[in-house]
């Protein structure tokens, strides 16, 4: 009887071992989302989903900076790099104390699709780095443009919508920059 109680109890210990280890795997990014639903009704969706977003390219930023600083060979790269860290970092903070004020789940750690990115460009150093920094850098600002814009100009809530528009001409600056720096390193 000891026997069989001492192996059901091992049992329920490995599967619960099991599910904390799957729950570590789970995009913060939808865990955050998923939160954010729970508590705001459809008039906030895409403000939160938006901050969400801009909190999880904020942070693939502020990496990529500090990866840039580190793999980087071309001046131009690495420069660019230590203004992404500053910038956004500002930014992030910024955000987090919105989005603490508005009760907004933000992701602790970069979504899947955003580590991979990361983890892509890790893998490479020198010049070959500095090209896909890049060419990255240019892709991901245009991007961001266009949702902060659109944030600005159909947000529901008016501080993040301020928020959102305060940025766009720090990140057409950074779009600029990072076109100069993509032309340096061609």
């Amino acid at each position: 009887m000891k026997k069989i109680a001492f192996n059901v109890l091992l049992a329920a210990s490995l599967f619960t071992a099991v599910a904390c280890n799957e729950t570590k795997k789970e995009d913060s990014t939808e865990v955050a989302e998923d939160q954010n639903e729970a508590k705001f009704d459809e008039k906030m969706e895409d403000d939160t989903e938006f901050a969400v977003a801009a909190a999880d390219g904020g942070m693939m930023e502020v990496q990529l900076g500090e990866l840039a600083q580190k793999n980087g060979s071309a001046a131009a790269v690495k420069d660019f790099g230590k203004m992404m860290v500053e910038d956004h970092g500002k930014a992030n903070d910024e955000l987090k104390a919105l989005a603490q004020q508005k009760n907004i789940t933000l992701p602790a750690s970069l979504s899947e699709d955003k580590q991979e990115m990361y983890d892509d460009l890790a893998k490479k150093t020198g010049q070959e780095f500095d090209k896909a920094y890049a060419d990255h850098m240019v892709k991901d600002h245009k991007k961001d443009i266009d949702e902060f814009k659109e944030e600005a100009e159909d947000g529901k809530n008016a501080d993040i919508k301020a928020w959102a528009a305060g940025k766009v001409p720090v990140l057409e600056m950074h779009l600029q920059k990072a076109q100069a720096m993509q032309d340096a390193v061609k």
